[in-house]
């Protein structure tokens, strides 16, 4: 008589926790943010809402879990992202911002963003969240391209790489939330001509 193995519920867990991951995500591309609920997650992952309240203290919760799990995957496919350092200080930023545009106009990522930074300013908790895990990782990838331009003589000693990101990511985050004006690879070429040479005539 084969003896029959109980049920790994680690497994089980795992398969439920990326159907609410898929959930979340679909439910928010297809019907918005304001009408997606835990109910119709959980009804969409084939799952109970409790289990949902188990893991997750609200819908902004789920998503932005679902959202970095997007993220890590997309990292995983391609390999541990860095900003190129090729010499060429504006081109390696010319590079990795044509690729944020491509990022921040793709559905699959402008939709879920779009609902976790409006919904980060209602929820203050949440908006720490959505900048400590997701943000403050992307811009520490552009400090580590600063520092060694600096090093390389191409950026000023004294300066704040702080705020010397915030010149290149800043415009385009405005326009990408504010939908003013379209959001495109010579737009973001641009952002790093004037961020590294100024707007002051050159001698």
């Amino acid at each position: 008589m084969t003896e029959s193995k109980a049920p790994d519920s680690t497994r089980r867990s795992e398969r439920s926790r990326r159907a609410i991951y898929a959930a979340s995500l679909a439910l928010v591309g297809e019907i918005g943010y304001g009408r997606t609920t835990i109910e119709g997650i959980a009804a969409r992952a084939g799952v109970g809402k409790q289990t949902i309240y188990r893991w997750w203290p609200s819908k902004g919760a789920v998503l932005l879990e679902a959202f970095l799990d997007l993220g890590e995957q997309a990292a995983a496919a391609l390999g541990e992202y860095e900003i190129p350092d090729t010499g060429d200080l504006a081109a390696d930023l010319k590079l990795v911002m044509r690729a944020t545009v491509d990022q921040m106009t793709d559905p699959a990522f402008d939709v879920p963003a779009r609902a976790l930074a409006a919904e980060g300013v209602i929820d203050a908790e949440l908006g720490v969240d959505f900048a400590t895990k997701l943000l403050e990782p992307q811009l520490q990838l552009y400090v580590k391209r600063l520092e060694a331009g600096r090093r390389a003589g191409d950026v000023q000693q004294g300066i704040d790489l702080r705020i010397a990101l915030e010149l290149l990511v800043g415009p385009m985050t405005h326009r990408w939330l504010m939908r003013t004006r379209p959001l495109t690879h010579a737009y973001a070429e641009t952002l790093v001509e004037y961020a590294l040479h100024g707007l002051a005539p050159r001698p």
